[in-house]
């Protein structure tokens, strides 16, 4: 099987300190969690940003600042988000990609989120792609229902794109797909033969996931946006503790761990 490519999603835009104290808010520790994570064995750093009051948000030069520390603090492949929290606009939303990151999240298709709606209708989903594009980064299609992956296959093949396809299936968000035994395996036999794909356990679904990931040749990705809990009743020390236990379970399944650079030639970046 390949080498298991592990993608920290550290901070979010639902977490606060008072529920995980860890949560990296500044561009500091944003970075310096980058960097812990990438010795843990993570190669892929899924990036949101919070402001001065540690509220999330999708400001430009916030982006700006954490990219560059990232940057200069370790070799990972950083991620933005392109989805924000629930209540923010397209505009809003999209207006970080002009950073240009390696890689941003799509989420291809509408979706309940606990009591609220993610809201990607057909149109701004293409915008979105066509912006991504554009601009020479790589989507990573998030999958939180199995038509997703037929609307990202559609767009795709649309606009006779010819670069490397990557899934995330994120499963257990309430009113979204759980994380039933089969899931994965429905998901992963549903994407094209040369795709890769990771999967994301939400909460209390996060080892069962990783586990059916590993084993099935996917991919893993964790961290505090995911879950803030090590163990029942135990809070996470840090994102690198949750990296650190992905990475284990890999290489106990037989897995080598994807450095950044190998994760680039994997993904075609």
């Amino acid at each position: 099987m390949q080498p298991l490519i592990i993608t920290c999603a550290g901070v979010g835009a639902e977490v606060t300190r008072a529920q995980q104290p860890a949560l990296p808010l500044t561009t500091n520790e944003i970075a310096q969690d980058a960097a812990r994570c990438r010795a843990a064995g993570a190669s892929i750093y899924h990036l949101h940003v919070r402001d001065n009051e540690g509220s999330p948000t999708m400001d430009v030069d916030v982006y700006k600042a954490a990219l560059t520390a990232i940057r200069d603090a370790t070799d990972v492949i950083v991620q933005f988000s392109s989805g924000g929290a629930v209540t923010d606009t397209e505009d809003i939303r999209i207006a970080p990609l002009d950073l240009q990151p390696e890689m941003a999240s799509l989420t291809t298709g509408t979706v309940n989120f606990g009591s609220e709606v993610f809201w990607n209708p057909p149109p701004l989903i293409e915008r979105f792609y066509q912006r991504i594009r554009e601009r020479g980064i790589l989507p990573e299609f998030e999958i939180f229902e199995p038509g997703m992956i037929a609307n990202a296959l559609r767009i795709y093949e649309d606009r006779a794109e010819s670069h490397h396809r990557h899934f995330d299936f994120v499963l257990g968000v309430p009113g979204a797909m759980p994380a039933w035994e089969d899931s994965i395996a429905y998901l992963a036999q549903h994407t094209p033969a040369e795709a890769t794909w990771s999967a994301t356990g939400i909460g209390r679904w996060h080892l069962a996931v990783t586990k059916a990931a590993i084993e099935l040749g996917g991919h893993v990705r964790t961290g505090f946006e995911d879950v803030v809990y090590f163990e029942r009743g135990r809070l996470a020390d840090s994102n690198a503790q949750l990296i650190d236990r992905v990475a284990s379970m890999g290489r106990a399944a037989g897995r080598e761990i994807a450095t950044p650079d190998l994760t680039r030639n994997l993904l075609g970046l």
